[in-house]
């Protein structure tokens, strides 16, 4: 019967040219297994076949409307981690785990204690990964700065379940940390540009605050988001923020007043995703 429902899933999900992996994930889901397990074991549903067809069928229904597999699975996976996620915050992407493994590069190089704020913080994966990474192997303090009212709970909720000590600030950037200063700066800010085509998935179910930059460039939110890290932090201190491939020379040139050694970083298909600079 797995195998049935499994085909018939994929065959629903191709008629929307969504990837048949979505109805494995979605399969795996009602089954409280993982997709791995999905394939290495044998599963016998017994009395339980009623309800995994009924649920398996409700969660296909919703993915065909567009909505995300993550928000119907209620997860998402970034690097180690299994973040809770729902609607009102934006799901964390793979393109970021890359921006995660430069900032952990800078942080292996620097004494303690180290400071480290994540300006929009979302679901927390940014900062929920730097902090458990480094856990027992250095002494670094990361605070998390997220104004959304829809996107905070699903940050405390990552938090209290990877039980990790981040300080919370919700409020927005441009106010938050008066008088502060840090080591690191990390973001992945709103930069879609205005114009760009979106798929149905991301446009019509996830937060459009969390990824429109809000201007044509798409550069109105990394410009301040680039403002607030030059106010947080020291002299020789850290940024890296995430950007729109189009938008390179305009990061460059966002840095160039208060920051040096201004570097684009790529990421695994070779565009152009994050820039790393130091504080002058």
């Amino acid at each position: 019967m797995i195998r049935d429902l499994l085909r018939w899933g994929k065959d629903q999900l191709s008629t929307k040219d969504i990837s048949g992996i979505d109805a494995e994930l979605l399969l795996a889901h009602v089954l409280g297994l993982s997709r791995m397990e999905l394939h290495s074991k044998s599963v016998e549903l017994g009395d339980d076949a009623a309800r995994v067809k009924e649920e398996f069928e409700d969660a296909i229904a919703m993915r065909l409307t567009g909505k995300p597999t993550q928000y119907i699975t209620g997860e998402a996976p970034f690097r180690y981690l299994t973040l809770d996620v729902g609607p009102g915050v934006l799901i964390p992407r793979p393109e970021t785990e890359v921006l995660v493994d430069e900032v952990l590069h800078h942080l292996a190089g620097l004494g303690e204690p180290i400071s480290v704020i994540d300006l929009g913080s979302g679901s927390g994966a940014i900062a929920i990964s730097i902090a458990s990474e480094t856990f027992g192997k250095k002494v670094v303090h990361v605070v998390a700065v997220e104004k959304s009212e829809d996107a905070l709970p699903w940050l405390r909720q990552n938090i209290a379940k990877f039980d990790l000590p981040i300080r919370v600030i919700a409020e927005d950037v441009t106010t938050a940390l008066q008088g502060v200063k840090c080591d690191v700066v990390v973001a992945n800010p709103p930069y879609i540009p205005q114009n760009d085509q979106l798929p149905r998935e991301v446009a019509d179910f996830e937060p459009e605050l969390a990824f429109r930059g809000g201007d044509e460039s798409g550069m109105e939110a990394p410009r301040v988001f680039i403002a607030t890290a030059a106010r947080l932090l020291k002299s020789g201190g850290f940024a890296a923020f995430e950007h729109h491939e189009s938008q390179v020379e305009l990061m460059r040139e966002a840095l160039s007043t208060d920051f040096t050694q201004i570097k684009i970083h790529y990421d695994l298909t070779e565009r152009p995703r994050f820039t790393t600079a130091i504080r002058k």
